[in-house]
């Protein structure tokens, strides 16, 4: 562990504000994902998917890599220097789960993406949706962690 002080509180609250951020507009996204999103995929149509789903995939990455790779390096580093009035083992779970939401998108949403990629099937697209309430649970409940997290520092 280091010591916070070393660091200085000021840059640890920056830390902490940079991850806030990410973390929130992914929570954004997620929610918007999950509710708006997928569920228009079954309306393509077949013959038009695959072009979609390419086109998803490239500018859905634009939008959400940059976000998630702030994310996960904040929320690493707040793990090793807890912000004021943050239990340490509240700083890890929360980047535990940031740990949980990279590898469900890389294990699992990316496999169904790739398969949906190939060509749309009911299987995969089900999956996807269904699958997808673990980020979208995961991602809203570090929002609510690092929002708590916020308000201590803010008390």
């Amino acid at each position: 562990m280091i010591d916070s002080e070393v660091i200085g509180p000021r840059w640890v609250n920056l830390l902490l504000l940079a991850n806030v951020t990410a973390t929130l507009a992914m929570v954004g996204v997620i929610w918007i994902i999950q509710v708006v999103h997928y569920p228009l995929f079954s309306r393509v149509g077949i013959e038009s998917f695959r072009a979609y789903a390419v086109g998803h995939n490239q500018l859905i990455t634009l939008v959400v890599l940059p976000l998630m790779f702030v994310e996960i390096g904040t929320a690493f580093l707040l793990a090793l220097l807890p912000p004021s009035g943050t239990p340490t083992w509240l700083a890890w779970g929360a980047f535990g789960l940031v740990l949980l939401i990279w590898a469900s998108t890389f294990f699992i949403q990316v496999p169904f993406h790739n398969a949906l990629l190939v060509s749309y099937t009911d299987d995969a697209y089900r999956g996807l949706v269904l699958s997808n309430w673990l980020r979208t649970i995961a991602w809203t409940l570090r929002g609510c962690i690092v929002l708590w997290m916020l308000w201590q520092v803010m008390g």
